[in-house]
Order: structure tokens, then C-alpha cells, then sequence
């Protein structure tokens, strides 16, 4: 039974980044439903329709979960294959992306049905520090992290590639041409390092408020990289920030990247190559910083990527 402290995890990713239906497979799975013990005064609250699955990396030894949340649609339609929207940070963003994406459609179809997938962090690691490990792609971590291990980003790239995607598309009705990977901040940074060293992994990538400044802006350099080779970038991109993710006085404004000039060189720089098989889009959410932009930068994202047919 998962959990979530929304609050807590929020919390958690302040700090890192300025930086659950079920099919009847038991195993290793644990189904949130509702039980006697759980409406108990005082239980916790338990995301019902959702699912967590455990994940070993065999080559880190690390063991992750991946929490899935399947369409309204999914046990009437069993010859029906859906796209999959796989999010990183999943302890905070799959509950927000899950009731977003419920609560669009209450008036009419907004965004297509989609499997949910929560790429949570490695077991008995903090968040903080499974996520600068884990979505960096160099070990040249910000000054203020000295101590603290970063540059794991192919690491857990070949571990999505050879066991979570795999795992995923064997047990569920995914749809292997629809892959979407959402990623937030440092999870924007790493679906911009998959971009660019292997684009066929996912059809959509949504590179929300994106840390390139990571390492001196080590990721547009690779993006230079993949142009001198490469003639096509197949995928659509899609990317949000906040209108306060440029330094300034106000606290909301960050200490020193300028997120925004980022994104923009981001995009006018994939734009330039003509790449005939890209669809790249921004937009630049104001009153929002890095921490408040997360929910409706996820909303746009679904509309821009998931759109109803």
C-alpha cells in the first residue's frame, strides 16, 4: 500500500531541485483498495485504482517501484493499447498528474485515456539523493552540493531502457510508439540528456522548468553535439517554466540561473537545425516560480502531448 506525503515530498524537491483499476496480477504488487482497516479514523489516505511495482536495477543493485494508474477505459476496452506518460519524480508529481488528468476531462474528453507511470526513487535513498544522482549527467555538481554524488544520468537511462519500459509494455497494454517521459527541473534535465543520446526511447518529451544550467549548460553542448551528426530529431518536445525562473530581488526569483533565457536558447537552437521530424513548443508561465509552476506546466503538458482525439 503506497502512501503519499505530498507535502513532504514537495518539501524534499525545494531543496534537490534549486536548485497507483488493477488487472489481477498479484506478485509483487501491492493494489491500493479500500479496506475495513484503511476507513479506519485516522488511517491514511490511499490513492484507490493505483498500483506499485517493484523494479530492481540488476546492475546498481538499487531497487525501484514504479506506481501505475490505468485509464477509466482500461478493463472495457481489453483489445485497446494506450499511450504511457512515465513522470520522474514520481512521490509528488503522480498524484498531481493522476487527478489532473481526471479532473480535465470531467466535462468532456481534453486529453486522451493514458497509463500513468511513476518512476519513484531508489529504495532507502532520500529523494534528494537518488534525484541528483540518478537525472544528472555529469558528476560536476552545483557548489553548494560538495559532498554529494551527481552524474548517474545513463546509469539510470540504461536502467529505464533495459527493465522499466520493458516491464511496463510486457505486463500492461502500452503502446510502445507512445511513450511520453515528463520530467520537472533535474527530471527535465535528464529527458533532455535522453533527447539527445537516444530520442527513440520516447515519442514525447516534456522538459518542464529544465536545469540546463547544470555544469556550465553542459546539456546544450550536447545538443550541439547530436546536430553535427544527426540531419532528423524524431519526437515532439514540449517545455514550460516560470516567469520568476530569472534572477531578480523577489524571492520567488532564482539565485542565479536564468531558466527562462535557457529554455528560449533551448528552443530557438532546435529550431535552427530544420530537424524535419520535430515538433517543439514552449511557453513561459507567469506569476509562477520553479516550485508553483509544476501543476499547471504538468496541465499544459498533457494538452500540448496527450491532446483528445
Amino acid at each position: 500500500m503506497r502512501v503519499f506525503n505530498t507535502a513532504a515530498t514537495i518539501a524534499m524537491f525545494a531543496t534537490g531541485a534549486l536548485l497507483l483499476g488493477a488487472c489481477g496480477e498479484k506478485a509483487d504488487a501491492v493494489t491500493a483498495t479500500s479496506t475495513a482497516s484503511a476507513s479506519a479514523d485516522g488511517a491514511p489516505y490511499v490513492l484507490q485504482g493505483t498500483q506499485v511495482w517493484s523494479v530492481p536495477d540488476p546492475v546498481s543493485g538499487r531497487n525501484y517501484q514504479v506506481f501505475v494508474s490505468l485509464p477509466a477505459s482500461y478493463e472495457a476496452e481489453p483489445n485497446r493499447r494506450y499511450p504511457v506518460l512515465y513522470v520522474t519524480d514520481a512521490d509528488y508529481a503522480f498524484p498531481i498528474i493522476r487527478q489532473i488528468a481526471r479532473r480535465v476531462n470531467l466535462e468532456g474528453p481534453v486529453v486522451q485515456d493514458f497509463i500513468l507511470v511513476g518512476l519513484s526513487y531508489a529504495e532507502g535513498d532520500k529523494g534528494a539523493e537518488s534525484r541528483r544522482r540518478d537525472y544528472t549527467p555529469t558528476p560536476n555538481g552545483p557548489n553548494n552540493s560538495a559532498g554529494d554524488i551527481h552524474g548517474g544520468g545513463a546509469a539510470y537511462q540504461t536502467y529505464l531502457k533495459s527493465q522499466a519500459l520493458p516491464f511496463i509494455e510486457q505486463k500492461f497494454r502500452a503502446d510502445p510508439a507512445q511513450r511520453v517521459l515528463l520530467g520537472h527541473s533535474y527530471g527535465g534535465l535528464l529527458g533532455a540528456q535522453i533527447l539527445f543520446s537516444d530520442p527513440a526511447m520516447f515519442s514525447g518529451y516534456v522538459l518542464g522548468s529544465p536545469s540546463l544550467w547544470y555544469d556550465k549548460r553542459h546539456m546544450l553542448g550536447v545538443e550541439a553535439d547530436y546536430a553535427r551528426t544527426h540531419d532528423d530529431l524524431k519526437a515532439q518536445v514540449f517545455m514550460y517554466v516560470g516567469g520568476y525562473e530569472v534572477p531578480g530581488p523577489d524571492r520567488r526569483n532564482t539565485s542565479g540561473a536564468n531558466l527562462v533565457a535557457d529554455m528560449k536558447t533551448l528552443q530557438g537552437n532546435l529550431l535552427s537545425r530544420n530537424y524535419p521530424g520535430l515538433k517543439v513548443s514552449s511557453i513561459v508561465l507567469e506569476d509562477e516560480d520553479h516550485l508553483t509552476v509544476a501543476p499547471i506546466g504538468f496541465t499544459r503538458a498533457l494538452e500540448a502531448v496527450l491532446p483528445a482525439r
